[in-house]
C-alpha cells in the first residue's frame, strides 16, 4: 500500500494545477477571451457557471466509480478532459464556442477537484485520510499563488490562447502522470448503506441518522461555498465600501488565500487531534466576527475581518473532506460527497450574481446577511452530536 504522504504529495501538486487551470482561470483571462470572442466579461463569468453546475451534475457519478474502481482511471480521465476543454476554449471564436468549452471543463472540475481527490484519498486509506485531506488542501491553496501569476504571465507572453494550451499541456504532461503514479484500488461492491463492515469503513452515526446528518451537512457546505465564493467576486468592493483605499483594499483582499493555509497549518498541526466537528463549528464562526469586526470598527478592522474569513474558509475546506468520512464512514464515500456537494456546487454558480445584488441594495450591510449565514451553518453542526466521535 502506497504511504499516505505520498498520495498527499501526488494528489496535492495534481489539485493544485487542476484548480490553477480551472477556478482560477477566468479572473486573469476573462476580459481577453471576452474581446476577442466580441462578449462581455460577465458572459464569460456566466458560462463559468455552467462549469460549475456541469460539475455539480457529474460529481455523483464521479463519486461512484471512484468508489468502484479507485481514484486513478477519474483522476487521469479528468486530465484529459482538462486538457480538451482547454483546448476548446484557446479554439474559440464565439461566445457560444467558450460555453461550450466551460461546459466540457466542467465535466472534469466535477470529476477532478476536491471531491475526486477527498474520494481518493478515503478509497486507499480508509479512516485513516483525514491528515491526507488536510495535506492535500495545504498543497492546493497555493493554487492562486501559482496560478494567477502564471497565468498573467502566460498572457502577456503568448496570449490568453496560448495560456490555455499551455494549461492543457500541462494537464497532459504533468498532473496526468502524478494520478498515474497513485496505486490501484482493489474493485469494490456498490455501497449499500450500511454503517458495518470493516473497522476502517465504519460510521459513526447509524444508519437511522444519517440521512438528518446528510441535509444538515449539505446546507454547511452548500454555505461555505457561497460565501468563499461571493467574498472572492466582492470583497475588494466591500472593503472600499467601509472606507479602505483601493490600494488597501487590493492588498486587504489578497490576505485572503495566506490566511487560508495558515488556517489549514493550523488544522493540521493543532486540531488533528481534536474532533473534526469541533474544527469546523470553530470555521464557521470565522467569517460572522470578521464582519462583527467590521461593523464595530469600520475600515481599521478590515485586515482582521480578511485573516478571520479566510482561516475559517481554509478549515471549512478540510471538514468538507473528513466531517463525511467521520459520520458515513468511507464505504459509499465518493458518491455520497458528490451528493452532498450538488447544493454547495449550484449555490457556488449563483453566489457571484445574488451576493452582487445584496451589495448594490445594502452595501457594506451585506455581510450581515453573509454573517447570518455563517451562524445558522454553526447552528446547523451544532445538532450533530460530539460524541459520535471513535
Amino acid at each position: 500500500m502506497q504511504s499516505r504522504t505520498t498520495t498527499t504529495v501526488l494528489l496535492g501538486v495534481a489539485q493544485t494545477l487542476a484548480w490553477a487551470s480551472s477556478y482560477y482561470l477566468p479572473a486573469i483571462l476573462a476580459d481577453a477571451i471576452a474581446r476577442d470572442v466580441g462578449s462581455s466579461s460577465s458572459a464569460v463569468f456566466g458560462a463559468f457557471s455552467v462549469a460549475l453546475l456541469m460539475s455539480a451534475a457529474i460529481g455523483p457519478f464521479a463519486g461512484r466509480l471512484i468508489d468502484r474502481r479507485g481514484g486513478r482511471p477519474v483522476l487521469i480521465a479528468s486530465n484529459v478532459v482538462f486538457a480538451a476543454g482547454l483546448a476548446a476554449l484557446s479554439q474559440a471564436q464565439q461566445p457560444l464556442h467558450v460555453f461550450a468549452a466551460w461546459a466540457v471543463m466542467g465535466l472534469a472540475m466535477g470529476s477532478g477537484l476536491y471531491e475526486a481527490a477527498f474520494a481518493t484519498a478515503v478509497r486507499l486509506h480508509g479512516q485513516q485520510a483525514r491528515r491526507t485531506i488536510t495535506g492535500i488542501t495545504l498543497f492546493a491553496g497555493f493554487a492562486s499563488t501559482v496560478g494567477w501569476p502564471l497565468t498573467a504571465w502566460l498572457e502577456s507572453t503568448m496570449g490568453w490562447r496560448g495560456a490555455c494550451l499551455v494549461w492543457a499541456g500541462l494537464h497532459l504532461g504533468l498532473a496526468l502522470p502524478l494520478n498515474a503514479m497513485l496505486p490501484a484500488a482493489e474493485r469494490a461492491a456498490p455501497a449499500s448503506g450500511d454503517a458495518g463492515g470493516k473497522p476502517e469503513q465504519q460510521a459513526a452515526l447509524p444508519p437511522a441518522k444519517q440521512r438528518g446528518a446528510a441535509v444538515l451537512l449539505a446546507f454547511v457546505f452548500a454555505v461555505a461555498w457561497f460565501t468563499s465564493t461571493a467574498m472572492a467576486a466582492h470583497l475588494p468592493k466591500l472593503l472600499l465600501g467601509v472606507g479602505a483605499s483601493l490600494a488597501a483594499a487590493v492588498g486587504i483582499a489578497a490576505l485572503v488565500g495566506p490566511a487560508q493555509v495558515a488556517g489549514r497549518l493550523i488544522e493540521f498541526a493543532f486540531l488533528s487531534k481534536a474532533h473534526p466537528l469541533l474544527s469546523a463549528r470553530l470555521a464557521t464562526l470565522g467569517h460572522p466576527l470578521g464582519a462583527l469586526c467590521i461593523g464595530l470598527f469600520g475600515s481599521s478592522a478590515a485586515m482582521a475581518f480578511a485573516v478571520l474569513h479566510g482561516l475559517g474558509n481554509g478549515i471549512l475546506t478540510i471538514a468538507i473532506g473528513t466531517l463525511p468520512l467521520l459520520f458515513f464512514g468511507a464505504k459509499g464515500y465518493g458518491q455520497r460527497q458528490g451528493f452532498l456537494m450538488v447544493p454547495a456546487r449550484i449555490v457556488q454558480a449563483g453566489a457571484p450574481f445574488l451576493f452582487g445584488l445584496a451589495v448594490e441594495r445594502l452595501g457594506v450591510g451585506a455581510l450581515w446577511v453573509s454573517a447570518g449565514l455563517g451562524l445558522a451553518a454553526c447552528l446547523a453542526l451544532a445538532r450533530l452530536a460530539p460524541s459520535t466521535a471513535r
